[in-house]
């Protein structure tokens, strides 16, 4: 089948929003100050794409884990590789000993997916000025990354337990999401905006919006 197919003008077109939803909220535009919702525009388009590819790939037998993630590094890691080697020399003639410290640390958090976890650490009353590090807005992707680790085997293993059962554990799966993230943006605010637990609902909503989607396409029309 051909991939064009599938292809949804829409979604470049909400991806369009949310880039310039979070771009003019760094330039400090006034009364864009929520901008940085595209984050989340973004992490529900994610849910919903990935969701998309794998069941129509298992349902047309062809579903393989391994390929999953090598089509993935081939579409993620050639770009990411560029944008950290492009940071390094700026990040040289700028940066302090200390804060040059700090962007070696996050070079190497990069690379193992856990950017956002080092950044979480970092957060704080003696946290560094987000203009000091360059590689700070990867911690999205590796939400997404961290997400892609667990998600497609999980997955797969429900579709192949029994596919109805697809569509509410995914339900739950939101719901838990959603509870963990309203407790920890009152208690816990940090981790609630860096780490996947908090985050997961909104991949997750995009990934139920699939399957009803994708569903609703089977289902004759009145």
């Amino acid at each position: 089948m051909n991939p064009q197919d599938h292809y949804r003008p829409e979604i470049d077109g909400l991806r369009a929003i949310a880039v310039a939803a979070v771009i003019l909220f760094h330039a400090g535009l006034p009364g864009l100050g929520g901008g940085f919702v595209g984050v989340d525009v973004f992490f529900v388009i994610s849910g919903f794409l990935i969701t998309s590819i794998i069941r129509r790939d298992i349902a047309a037998g062809r579903f393989s884990v391994a390929r999953f993630y090598e089509r993935r590094i081939r579409r993620i890691l050639p770009a990411l590789y560029v944008v950290m080697a492009a940071c390094i020399a700026p990040a040289v003639l700028v940066l302090s000993p200390d804060d040059l410290k700090d962007f070696a640390q996050s070079l190497a958090a990069v690379s193992l997916c856990g950017s956002n976890v080092l950044f979480w650490g970092e957060s704080g009353y003696f946290d560094t000025q987000a203009e000091l590090k360059p590689l700070l807005h990867t911690w999205s992707l590796a939400v997404e990354e961290q997400f892609y680790l667990a998600y497609p085997p999980l997955l797969v293993a429900v579709w192949r337990a029994g596919r109805r059962a697809l569509l509410p554990i995914l339900a739950i799966a939101v719901v838990a999401s959603l509870a963990v993230s309203v407790h920890e943006v009152v208690a816990f605010p940090a981790a609630a905006f860096y780490l996947l637990p908090s985050r997961a609902w909104e991949l997750l909503v995009g990934a139920v919006a699939a399957v009803v989607a994708e569903s609703s396409m089977f289902v004759p029309s009145a």
